[in-house]
C-alpha cells in the first residue's frame, strides 16, 4: 500500500463534499452501472458495499435489498452518504466505520459490492481482504475497480502515486483460493473492469 489507512481516509474526507462531481469519466460511470446490475440482489438480501464511499452503490442497491451496509474509512464520505440517503428518504441502509478486512458486520451477507476502492491495497492486502469477504460467505461478490487486463500502462487511468492496482490475474486468482468462481469479467478500459464471484465451496 503506497499511503496508510489513515492518510486515505484524510485524503478522501477533505473532497467528500465534491467528490460525486470529480466522478465524471465513463469508465468509472461503466463500473457503477455493472456493479449494480450484477448484485442483482433479492428482496430479503442483506448487501455489504464496502468501499461505499458517497454511497453511490449502496443507495442504487436499496430499493431492491432487504438492508444495505454501507462501510468506509473516511468518516467524511460517510457523512455524504448519510446526507444522501436521509434526502432521499431511503430508510434500509445504514453507513458506517469499516475496512475490507474488519467490514464491522455484525450478522450475515448475502451479497457483498465494491466499486473503486480496492485498488488502494497492495497485492497482498488484496488478498487478505478477499479472503475476509469470503468469510463472511456471501453467495456472490462483485468487485468494480482499476484493473489490469494487459500490459498498457503508458496513460494510466490511475494515479501511481497513490494507487496500487492489481493485474486481474492476481485478482482471479484470490477469489479461487478464497472458494469464489468467477461468473463473469466486465472489461470497461485496459486499466479498470468489474469481476463478478460466486461462491463454488
Amino acid at each position: 500500500m503506497k499511503k496508510s489507512l489513515d492518510e486515505h481516509a484524510e485524503r478522501f474526507s477533505e473532497h467528500a463534499a465534491d467528490y460525486d462531481e470529480s466522478q465524471d469519466s465513463d469508465a468509472y460511470r461503466a463500473c457503477v452501472d455493472f456493479v449494480v446490475e450484477h448484485a442483482a440482489p433479492d428482496a430479503d438480501d442483506v448487501v455489504l458495499d464496502i468501499g461505499t464511499g458517497t454511497g453511490a452503490i449502496a443507495l442504487a442497491l436499496a430499493p431492491d435489498a432487504g438492508e444495505v451496509l454501507g462501510r468506509d474509512i473516511s468518516e467524511g464520505m460517510l457523512d455524504e452518504a448519510r446526507e444522501k440517503a436521509a434526502e432521499g428518504g431511503v430508510e434500509n441502509v445504514a453507513f458506517g466505520e469499516g475496512r475490507f478486512r474488519d467490514p464491522n458486520v455484525d450478522g450475515p451477507v448475502d451479497v457483498v459490492t465494491s466499486n473503486f476502492a480496492m485498488h488502494h491495497l497492495g497485492d497482498d492486502e488484496k488478498r487478505d481482504a478477499i479472503d475476509a469477504l469470503a468469510a463472511l460467505e456471501p453467495r456472490r461478490i462483485v468487485l468494480g475497480d482499476v484493473m489490469l487486463f494487459g500490459d498498457d500502462t503508458a496513460a494510466p487511468f490511475y494515479d501511481p502515486a497513490v494507487d496500487d492496482p492489481a493485474t486481474v490475474g492476481l485478482l482471479a486468482d484470490a477469489f479461487t483460493d478464497a472458494g469464489y468462481a468467477l461468473t463473469a469479467v466486465e472489461m470497461v478500459t485496459e486499466q479498470a473492469g468489474v469481476l463478478v464471484a460466486e461462491r463454488s465451496v
